[in-house]
């Protein structure tokens, strides 16, 4: 396996157009793996709700449970 400096001179070695194509599919990758975390996360909420365990409120609510005030 190689070492991540040994990735980063491989890729410095690369010609220019080789680079940005290896950018462009890194950031694309990226935009694909976010995109499935968001529907997984989407998902579970959907699930949650389905089940009757995701809690309802106002944006006050949210805010008091999330701050830990009882009162």
């Amino acid at each position: 396996m190689m070492t991540l400096q040994e990735i980063i001179n491989s890729i410095e070695s690369l010609p220019t157009e080789d680079r940005e194509y290896l950018f462009e599919f890194l950031r694309q990758q990226r935009i694909e793996n976010r995109q499935v975390e968001i529907l997984a996360n989407a998902q579970e909420v959907m699930q949650a709700f389905k089940d009757g365990t995701a809690n309802r409120g106002s944006v006050d609510d949210l805010i008091t449970d999330l701050l830990g005030d009882d009162d």
